[in-house]
């Protein structure tokens, strides 16, 4: 990249776990291939980059900026304002930081920051990791350089020629998945011969999964099945509660799993949202998956990524108002069908991709050639 000089890169987006790993894995890999780059992430104030980006060792500025709420708020209306100041600011971030290239991984503070850097003739890329785009994204993609995606036909939503479908970038233990059953067993203390399902909900929970759930703890002790459940914070101990009552060691409800990697290959069956990144690690995994879209995400965007699996027979999709009548029933009949269990394990890892964080990479380096 341009004779192997020290480059500056800025990294700009957030606002959920979604973009925020996207945005640090290609940092990463950013990193280790030319360690001498200078990286600064740029996000919105009060989001959760802004406590996540440091942590994982990258310096972060923040912008006041927020999206548009459905009813007429002070938020709202400040909103033209809180745009004016943050290209402002992005304008003043860019000529003291004087990057090499911008790249956009969607949130509220990608918006203004790679519109300024797009008129300020610096190289630009975004990444959107969902199967529907985002707004920012959405706008951003008729002024940058290249728009990598994680789906495929995206050219509805984006200028074709700029389109490179590269998949979305995972944490890296989720790449290291192969022959770790038996420890996965051993570290969640499950019993090799009864079937485990693995439920999340995301760090926050899913409460109409959690719900169904807890409603059909006894049909899991009737069936034998072992359940490893993510409650997420929000009534936790309302869960735990339920699975001490129950009186069964096949089921624990942890607060939050930090092994995934394990989880994932402790599962026989995995519940879970649709959120991009819970689909692409799903696709690594290869596992047989039931989808429960959260119905309120921006434009709905969880429902249409679910769709693109299940239109390729790639996994199950059941409605989040649907849960607590369904779900259940659509385990049982999972695990009762390893005919089916294989088929969406076939289809679903065809649709992996390992390499995300290289091919962005590699569009990165071909702006800077």
């Amino acid at each position: 990249m341009r004779n192997n000089k020290a480059i500056k890169v800025i990294v700009s987006g957030g606002g959920t776990g979604g973009h925020i790993f996207p945005a640090v894995a290609i940092a990463n890999a950013i990193k280790n291939k030319y360690p001498n780059t200078e990286i600064l992430f740029v996000g919105a104030k009060g989001k959760m980059e802004m406590e996540k980006v440091p942590k994982a060792g990258y310096p972060i500025k923040g912008l006041w900026i927020s999206g548009l709420q459905r009813k007429l708020t002070l938020g709202n209306l400040l909103f033209p304002v809180k745009v004016l100041v943050s290209m402002l600011h992005a304008v003043s971030i860019i000529k003291s930081f004087k990057p090499d290239v911008a790249i956009g991984v969607g949130g509220y503070a990608g918006g203004p920051l790679l519109k300024a850097a797009s008129m300020m003739g610096i190289p630009t890329l975004i990444h959107e990791s969902n199967s529907f785009p985002g707004i920012t994204n959405k706008l951003l993609g008729k002024s940058v350089n290249k728009v990598c995606v994680a789906f495929s036909n995206m050219e509805k939503y984006f200028p074709k020629h700029k389109l490179v479908l590269t998949g979305n970038p995972v944490r890296q233990e989720i790449l290291q998945l192969n022959g770790k059953r038996d420890a996965a067993l051993a570290h969640f203390k499950l019993d090799h011969k009864r079937p485990v399902v693995l439920v999340v909900g995301g760090s926050l929970g899913a409460r109409s999964v959690n719900q169904a759930i807890q409603a059909s703890l006894p049909l899991f002790k009737k069936n034998n099945y072992q359940l490893l459940w993510q409650t997420g914070k929000h009534e936790a101990a309302q869960y735990s509660h339920s699975v001490k009552e129950l009186s069964y060691d096949g089921v624990q409800a942890h607060e939050f799993i930090y092994e995934m990697d394990l989880a994932y290959q402790a599962a026989n069956v995995v519940v879970s949202r649709a959120g991009a990144m819970s689909v692409s690690e799903l696709a690594l995994g290869a596992k047989p998956a039931i989808l429960v879209p959260y119905p309120y995400a921006s434009e709905d965007h969880q429902t249409k990524n679910a769709m693109t699996l299940v239109l390729k027979d790639a996994a199950l999709l059941v409605k989040d108002e649907q849960a607590k009548d369904l779900l259940y029933e659509q385990i049982e009949g999972l695990l009762s069908n390893p005919a089916k269990m294989e088929q969406l394990v076939v289809n679903i890892n065809r649709l992996a991709v390992s390499d995300a964080d290289q091919l962005i990479l590699k569009e990165v380096e071909g702006l800077l050639a």
